[in-house]
């Protein structure tokens, strides 16, 4: 495979690029009976879309969703399900002045290295369009799990730059997700940020941030040992992200200050179910799901397309100055919420079927 295909029994394949025809998935090994329609996908894709408010690029792509193939009467036949978004709203000769340039942080010289030249065009296929074929994949995989599992996905931006929000997870609901630009559940941090990433916006610059991932009602017993534990394959998901640098589960990188003694999660019994009274292993032991609430952070670095002038070079290995034009997020994160969410809905889809085919 040419790294296009994420997942086992539920396999998604994505293809198109950023000013190419279209952008869509091929979603196989889909369960029938599953209801679903072009609206429903929609509403998700409408969280992930550029233009949506005044801190995201202005561009106004649509990405109007059509399902092609694999649904009959408004259900899953069990067949591949084509997902396709046509692109409509792109300017290319925005980027003219950089095909022969290699752009500080960007995949135009990487790719060029793999293929022996690249597709200069918006990014191509390295850029963050893409995405929108796994959030509309994910939004199958996510109602299937709530109706079957009653599983959740609460996704939010819990950090950008060094403002963070000190929230209990467990208490955050997607109205309080959805109720600013930030997609930031706590109100006052929220304004903070929001008006941090206009700061840097105006100073022709790009901010980073973290998100948070909460899974809730994972039943006990999904993942798979050695190498597809739950935990590496959530890893996988996340950091196969555009713009992607750090994953951590559970207490993550503060667990290594703590003793066993702090560390571990005690057992016990309530209403005849094993469940531990803390929950610093995050939800997975050993690879495998513990029942309790599945939690994690994701690091995303600053945009790397900025205003201000950055010293590069160019394909005939020239040193450039360049200042970057075009329309580009100051930060990625709100729109990145969405694609979170999906990623963990393919992750937890693909191995719910695994542990299924395997204990008949």
């Amino acid at each position: 495979m040419a790294g296009n295909t994420f997942g086992h029994l539920f396999r998604i394949t994505t293809f198109g690029e950023s000013h190419g025809g279209a952008v869509g998935v091929v979603v196989d090994g889909c369960p029938p009976g599953i209801e679903i329609s072009e609206e429903e996908i929609q509403v998700e894709l409408d969280r992930r879309k550029p233009g949506q408010s005044k801190i995201t690029t202005p561009r106004k792509e649509a990405d109007r969703i059509k399902i092609l193939s694999g649904t009959f009467e408004g259900k899953t036949t069990g067949t591949p399900i084509l997902l396709i978004a046509v692109n409509v709203e792109y300017e290319s000769d925005d980027y003219l002045e950089l095909k022969d340039v290699y752009r500080p942080s960007h995949a135009d010289y990487t790719y060029e290295a793999k293929y022996g030249f690249r597709d200069w065009r918006g990014s191509g296929r390295s850029s963050a369009r893409e995405t929108l074929a796994r959030v509309a994949a994910g939004v199958i995989a996510k109602k299937y799990l709530k109706q079957r599992l009653g599983i959740d996905f609460i996704s939010y931006v819990e950090q950008v730059g060094d403002i963070r929000a000190d929230i209990d997870f467990n208490k955050v609901t997607l109205t309080d997700i959805e109720s600013n630009i930030i997609r930031c559940p706590d109100q006052g941090v929220a304004k903070k940020m929001i008006e941090l990433v206009e700061k840097v916006r105006n100073e022709g610059d790009s901010i980073g941030g973290v998100i948070r991932g909460v899974i809730k009602n994972v039943p006990p017993g999904l993942g798979e040992p050695v190498f597809d534990k739950l935990s590496a394959d959530l890893g996988k998901a996340m950091l196969s992200i555009n713009a992607v640098k750090g994953f951590e589960i559970g207490s993550g990188f503060e667990g290594t200050k703590l003793k066993g003694s702090q560390h571990n999660d005690p057992y016990f019994i309530e209403n005849n179910k094993v469940r531990m009274r803390t929950n610093n292993s995050g939800g997975v032991i050993g690879g495998i799901s513990s029942g309790e609430p599945i939690y994690f952070r994701v690091a995303f670095k600053p945009v790397s397309t900025i205003r201000k002038e950055q010293e590069t070079v160019s394909r005939d290995k020239k040193k450039v100055a360049l200042q970057a034009a075009g329309r580009h997020d100051p930060c990625v994160l709100p729109r990145a919420v969405p694609i979170v969410d999906a990623m963990s809905a393919l992750v937890i889809m693909d191995h719910y079927l695994r542990h299924k085919a395997q204990n008949l």
